[in-house]
């Protein structure tokens, strides 16, 4: 299947938003139509908002500097604070994934298998809508990674 989708950016915010049910119950011709672009596209800022929240939240708090005179308290806080930072580190390496799928959308790419042109299907855009492989062309490229390394 190639791509047929001919919708603008602008068709696109002017469409109402669908719930993941009604998205779900679309034909294959329908496949990343304004409709679900304009989902996707929502999903995806909410979640560019979201991530840009807890990174502010985690500035403030590690502003929030404790001195605690207990070595045992301050390892704790350390510990913490360490764990916080890989958390975000991840979410940061989510955000820009996130804001490369909001790019695709804008440019009528969104949706469509990297590697195979294939349509990477709505189940699995639901499930993690930063996807940029088909299922099968992510299994491809995992046990590639398991033979020979990456």
């Amino acid at each position: 299947m190639t791509k047929t989708n001919k919708s603008t950016p602008a068709a696109i915010e002017e469409v109402r938003l669908l719930t993941e049910e009604e998205i779900l119950k679309m034909g294959e011709a329908d496949y990343m139509n304004p409709a679900q672009m304009a989902f996707f596209k929502a999903k995806l800022q909410a979640l560019e908002k979201e991530l840009l929240k807890n990174a502010g939240e985690t500035t403030e708090h590690l502003r929030e500097t404790v001195l605690v005179p207990d070595p045992a308290d301050r390892a704790t806080i350390e510990e913490e604070h360490a764990l916080e930072l890989r958390t975000r580190d991840r979410e940061r390496k989510l955000l820009k994934k996130v804001q490369q799928s909001i790019v695709a959308i804008d440019n009528n790419e969104y949706g469509w298998c990297e590697e195979t042109g294939e349509p990477i299907g709505i189940p699995r855009l639901i499930a993690r809508p930063t996807a940029t492989l088909s299922l099968e062309a992510q299994q491809r490229r995992e046990l590639k990674q398991k033979l020979y390394g990456d």
